[in-house]
């Protein structure tokens, strides 16, 4: 009996220390694949699945399915609301049928933790009493950037759906994991806006693009997706969209007095597979990361709000001062050396050809180095007061110009051959820009 019992008590404590070795490793792991936000510029985001605790050879981009438009749009998305015939019909939805003129919570789970818990995300719908086209919002697909969560918050509260015509989907966190830990990542430091339409059977980024392109974006007519600047760069309330498409003008047109930049989205991103599924979609960029911006929540709402009359969807009226500037081209100027760096313009700001943005000194040796405008335009993004390295981009400049979109193949061939369409792709996709 004292040999049964001394064995029932080995065992035990060899169980112990293997369960306090398991749970040392798992710290470690998350630590080592979770690097905190720095605020460096390099290109962090890529699809590339591999393994980060393996020094072999990386596996290839995961394949990300064919996003094929479920329902091609027939009818301009202007027209959505005046030719709708008929009654509203129940929305079906998430397993969940909807009726006209209600409100309700869902839940989307798109995946679980590594014990097993199920990850879900609120869903807000809004079924409009009256018929009309279905717009989705989608915000914090980065989950530090908070200001898309109160612009849903306020929106989808404010709706009447005795008054609505269509209905409203939001998602005021689809990024839920890098929400709880306050970083734009998922916990496998992925970023989610390079993962869309995703795939079933890919990386954890992929499957849950996928499940949430499937399981809600595929059933909207419309969608706007709500960002802010990235890496502690705040960015001028712009709407991104590629401007080619006439439903997606209509969306920028409907937006009242908001900057537009053209810019044609970077694959991956959810604009694209929206657009790509024909579904059209524009990108909301306001603010920037980690912070609460009660001006640019504002301006969202009433864009948005803006939006919902300008289409029919709703009556109430927003007023709107004189229009905002399209902007069909923009640079990045960057940082060529480390330091702190000081502005000398403003968010908003005009300038001319030769104005000084702003300084970089050296803390160590005082030495300044002064960055400078090489464009006449309007700065519509910019970096935060902080120590930059070289390469950072700093200020973004929408430049006025006389050209249209309507001759680009949109290919990134022609984005190489042409200095100022860098934002088409490419690295400021990422560093520079949010989406």
């Amino acid at each position: 009996m004292k040999s049964e019992s001394r064995l029932k008590t080995l065992l035990s404590a060899i169980t112990a220390v293997m369960l306090l070795s398991c749970t040392a490793y798992l710290w470690a792991s998350e630590g080592a694949l979770n690097p905190p936000d720095d605020g460096t510029d390099s290109l962090q985001d890529t699809t590339e699945d591999s393994d980060s605790g393996s020094a072999s050879v990386a596996s290839p981009a995961d394949p990300m399915v064919d996003p094929a438009a479920d329902h091609p749009p027939v009818i301009p998305l202007a027209d959505a609301v005046t030719t709708a015939d008929g009654l509203a019909e129940p929305l079906a939805l998430l397993n969940a049928e909807i009726p006209p003129g209600t409100y309700k919570q869902l839940s989307w789970t798109a995946t679980e933790l590594f014990e097993g818990v199920p990850v879900s995300t609120p869903v807000l719908v809004v079924n409009g009493k009256l018929p009309g086209p279905t717009l989705c919002l989608t915000a914090a697909v980065h989950g530090d950037e908070l200001n898309g969560i109160e612009m849903v918050r306020r929106i989808m509260h404010d709706l009447d759906p005795q008054k609505l015509s269509g209905a409203v989907l939001g998602v005021p966190i689809v990024n839920l994991q890098g929400f709880r830990r306050a970083s734009r990542y998922l916990p496998d430091r992925r970023d989610l806006n390079r993962y869309f339409p995703g795939n079933p059977s890919g990386s954890a980024a992929a499957r849950i693009a996928y499940s949430f392109f499937t399981e809600i974006v595929i059933h909207c007519d419309a969608l706007i997706d709500l960002h802010t600047g990235s890496f502690e760069r705040t960015n001028l309330p712009q709407l991104r969209a590629d401007l080619r498409n006439p439903d997606v003008v209509t969306l920028t047109q409907g937006f009242g007095a908001t900057v537009i930049l053209h810019s044609s989205p970077a694959k991956g991103t959810l604009r694209y597979a929206a657009t790509s599924a024909g579904i059209p979609a524009v990108t909301l960029e306001a603010g920037g990361p980690s912070q609460l911006e009660l001006k640019e929540v504002k301006h969202g709402v009433k864009g948005i709000e803006t939006l919902l009359h300008t289409l029919g969807m709703v009556k109430k009226k927003r007023l709107w001062g004189d229009p905002e500037p399209v902007y069909y081209r923009s640079t990045w100027v960057r940082a060529d050396r480390g330091g702190i760096l000081l502005a000398d313009v403003s968010l908003g700001s005009t300038v001319r050809q030769g104005d000084l943005l702003g300084t970089i000194t050296d803390p160590m040796n005082n030495a300044s180095t002064r960055l400078y405008s090489p464009y006449s335009g309007r700065i519509i993004g910019m970096a935060r007061n902080q120590v930059v390295m070289p390469g950072f981009a700093v200020f973004h400049v929408g430049i006025q110009t006389d050209e249209t979109p309507a001759n680009e193949t949109g290919t990134d061939e022609s984005a190489a051959d042409d200095p100022l369409a860098e934002e088409s792709g490419g690295d400021d996709y990422v560093d520079g820009m949010s989406e």
